[in-house]
């Protein structure tokens, strides 16, 4: 693991600065507005795989987990197999977990059955109304009203992994609200 240089930022305090990659993560990505429906998809499979694992581990194995799920590619991922199952609890790119594998693929076809809805529309359609950024981290819920709806519709809808905790993290990251520290040098993003 590389050493990323202390470049002085004050970053919010989950930030492992120590690691260049998920420092990058932080600077660049987290809690960037994302309204890609495909690119949502891909969080909404990583925020599973993430459940009870760091974040960094998810991290390491992006790359891996795009080139086994075929880029994320909802059309690609629903037409999964037992085979393509089988094939992805043999690869140890990724986190071989059968539950949340099974979950990828279903919420692939749930994403397919939404039709004329956009996947995008509907989990943007829970991004509450913008709000201060909290002061530090004990400001920061796991769970919010916001999110425990969200989860709710998608698992009416047929998705799995898809808990009030793990949807606001997926909230975070995809910039549906903005949960960097007051402190932190990223600047807020208008939505």
């Amino acid at each position: 693991m590389s050493s990323a240089p202390d470049d002085g930022q004050i970053r919010c305090g989950w930030v492992d600065s120590a690691s260049e990659l998920y420092r990058d993560y932080h600077d660049q990505e987290w809690g960037r507005p994302v309204r890609d429906s495909a690119a949502l998809f891909e969080r909404v499979s990583l925020e599973a795989f993430q459940s009870g694992l760091s974040w960094l581990v998810i991290l390491r194995k992006r790359e891996n987990f795009r080139r086994a799920f075929a880029d994320f590619d909802v059309e690609t991922v629903a037409r999964f197999t037992d085979a393509d199952v089988a094939r992805l609890m043999d690869d140890a790119g990724i986190v071989r977990n059968r539950a949340k594998i099974e979950a990828t693929i279903a919420n692939a076809r749930a994403t397919i059955d939404l039709g004329a809805t956009d996947l995008a529309d509907l989990l943007w359609s829970f991004a509450p109304p913008p709000r201060p950024r909290p002061a530090d981290l004990s400001a920061i819920p796991a769970v919010t009203p916001e999110s425990t709806a969200m989860a709710r519709e998608l698992k009416r809808r047929g998705f799995r992994f898809v808990g009030p905790t793990t949807a606001y993290a997926l909230m975070q990251a995809t910039g549906m609200v903005d949960d960097h520290v007051r402190a932190c040098w990223v600047p807020p993003v208008t939505v």
